[in-house]
Formats: C-alpha cells, sequence, structure tokens
C-alpha cells in the first residue's frame, strides 16, 4: 500500500496487516501518514516496506549498488517509516522487504544478513515477513528476530519455492477461486502446486494479496469470506 494506486480504503476492510511503501520503490510523506492513519482507524497492523532505492523500475529489478549504499538507503527508509508511525502513535507491527529485494534475500545470505542487520538499527521489537525455508529466515532467526512466514495468494511458485517471474504469464494469479484453491492447499495440507506441475512443502502464517492485482478487492473478499 502507499504506492499510489489509491485504492487503500478498498482493500482495508478485508486484511489484518498491510505493507506500506516508505520511499525507496514508491510513496510520499502524504501517501505514508495517509495509509497509516487509515490502517490505524480499520485496526490493520502495518508494516513498512523498504526496498531497492529504484522508483523507476518500482524496485522490482535487482539494482548493482554497493552494500553500503543499499543499507544506507534502508536504515533511511525504515527511520522514515518509525519516524510517521510515531507521530500517528502507530505501532510498527513488522517489516517485508519489498519486490526484487524480497526474492534477493530469499536466496543471498550476504544480502539477507544486511537488511537483518538494517531491520535491527532501526527497529529494536518488531517481527520480519519472510518466505519459507529462505536465507533470510535462517539468517533472521540466527539473530533472534520473530519472523512470519508469508505465502502468496496471487503469486505462482516454481519447484523451488521461487516465485515465478514477473515476465512470465503465469506469475500472476487474477481469478478470485483460483486465488481459494491455492491457498486452501497450503492452509489445510503445507502443500503449494508449482508451475512445473508438483507439490512441494510450503509453511504460511501470512498471506500476501498484491494490491495492484487487478481482481484484488475480489480475491481479498472471497478469501475473507472463507477465513474470516
Amino acid at each position: 500500500m502507499g504506492e499510489g494506486l489509491n485504492n487503500e480504503a478498498l482493500l482495508m476492510p478485508y486484511i489484518t496487516s498491510c505493507n506500506i511503501a516508505c520511499g525507496g520503490h514508491a510513496g510520499s510523506l502524504e501517501m505514508l501518514d495517509a495509509v497509516i492513519a487509515l490502517a490505524k482507524k480499520q485496526n490493520v497492523k502495518i508494516g513498512a516496506h523498504p526496498s531497492f532505492p529504484d522508483r523507476e523500475n518500482f524496485g522490482r529489478k535487482i539494482m548493482k549498488i554497493s552494500d553500503g549504499t543499499l543499507r544506507e538507503s534502508l536504515t533511511k527508509q525504515l527511520q522514515l517509516f518509525r519516524e510517521r508511525a510515531a507521530l500517528s502513535k502507530a505501532s510498527v507491527h513488522h517489516v517485508k522487504a519489498h519486490g526484487a529485494l524480497y526474492n534477493l534475500i530469499a536466496s543471498d545470505e550476504e544480502k539477507a544478513a544486511l537488511v537483518v542487520d538494517a531491520v535491527q538499527q532501526v527497529f529494536e521489537e518488531t517481527k520480519l515477513y519472510v518466505p519459507f525455508q529462505s536465507e533470510i529466515a535462517k539468517v533472521a532467526e540466527a539473530q533472534g528476530l520473530e519472523i512470519v512466514y508469508e505465502a502468496f495468494a496471487d503469486r505462482n511458485y516454481r519447484d523451488d519455492l521461487s516465485l515465478v517471474g514477473r515476465t512470465h504469464p503465469k506469475a500472476m494469479i487474477t481469478d478470485a477461486d483460483l486465488v481459494l484453491a491455492h491457498v486452501k492447499l497450503i492452509v489445510e495440507r503445507s502443500k503449494v502446486k508449482t508451475i512445473e506441475g508438483h507439490e512441494r512443502e510450503i509453511k504460511a502464517q501470512t498471506f500476501c494479496v498484491h494490491g495492484d492485482n487487478e481482481n484484488a478487492i475480489q480475491i481479498l473478499k472471497a478469501l475473507h469470506r472463507a477465513y474470516d
């Protein structure tokens, strides 16, 4: 949320937590404040959604920047989020990396450690949303950071539990019935069916639906009816 789509008020009644852009890939002070206020009013938990500092590509491409530059950007994004939440007297529930950074730290231990360090420098107590069996999950746990396993309700997976790339025609799941079947398999059997046609073990305590999914509202309403 807070990415300029202006659909937050429509989505908020059907979710329990949200990830809010904090200036890296999208967002502004005005959007950040507005979404935090809306979430607080709706009793929705808020989380910082830091990313590569890449508005041009919406944070969905890996940037070839130094670790120092990345660390500085992440720290600034998280500090901004902390400050705006404090002004609204809102509690920061979690941090979840965005886009290409999220995918990178799932498999890159070094970058995962950088992200964990940045989070711990800014927040004393907050949770980290992470993929199951990822490098970021291992590093965060080793550093004593509480993790929450996340799965994507509206994204397809590959056999190695990586997300199908955005350029692939089957990257997104936009049909609400297909999303429900996808989520049901994860909830009831801790399995996900990959685009290669296999079932792989996966665990999830929270599910992500993208605000820019063309059918986000219909999907959330269906999930809300099924699991509220």
